[in-house]
């Protein structure tokens, strides 16, 4: 496998952090709209797409994979659990709310997995981090988990926004400067919002209807 033949490689990355590009894999959480992981093989393209890991490092977790299809699908339904619970940790705090116990649990069981396999690497005169290396089918999850432990405590989060377009649950950093960013990406679901207000005013209809609050 190599990045050129990557199935993913088209899929927009808009979230700002790897962990919203991670819950971003899928269009919505109620009806899982456009799945992106189906199977063990997507999470390796998708840790391709966002440069997780390169074609050196994923080659061997697909063989490691195929050798142990039990064990790899155990590891992607970790993986979607881990990205369930993100998403509801980050939609709860965007209304204040605190998380659901059962979700920070699921977080932090998937932390005590990952922090173990994080390195000091000496370098010419300055050090700095790396994962351990090998075939451990989880190593696509450990960068995630780790940035979405380090959102979920900075001031960052409260700039984690959600896109307003119809059967779009994509999360995003807002970096605007008055946090005024409504969409995940204005090409996609800010521009099917617009057809839809100029449809129904075609119709005769007037209403913003599903537009997301286009003004």
């Amino acid at each position: 496998m190599t990045t050129r033949d990557n199935p993913l490689a088209g899929l927009n990355v808009i979230g700002g952090r790897l962990c919203l590009d991670f819950v971003n894999t899928v269009d919505t959480h109620d009806t899982y709209i456009d799945e992106k992981l189906v199977a063990y093989t997507d999470l390796v393209w998708w840790a391709l797409r966002v440069g997780v890991l390169d074609d050196a490092a994923a080659a061997p977790l697909i063989a490691a994979a195929e050798a142990e299809p039990t064990r790899a699908g155990e590891v992607l339904a970790r993986a979607l659990e881990v990205r369930e619970a993100l998403y509801r940790l980050f939609a709860a705090a965007r209304t204040g709310e605190a998380g659901a116990d059962a979700d920070v649990r699921v977080l932090n069981d998937a932390l005590a997995r990952t922090l173990g396999h994080l390195r000091v690497e000496a370098g010419a005169g300055e050090y700095g981090w790396r994962w351990a290396e090998g075939t451990e089918l989880e190593r696509v999850l450990w960068p995630v988990v780790r940035d979405a432990a380090e959102l979920l405590v900075s001031g960052e989060l409260r700039r984690v926004g959600k896109c307003c377009g119809n059967d779009c649950d994509w999360l995003y950093l807002d970096t605007s400067r008055n946090r005024s960013r409504r969409w995940c990406d204005m090409q996609v679901c800010g521009n099917r919002a617009k057809a839809r207000r100029h449809y129904q005013r075609v119709k005769g209809g007037g209403g913003r209807g599903g537009d997301g609050g286009l003004p």
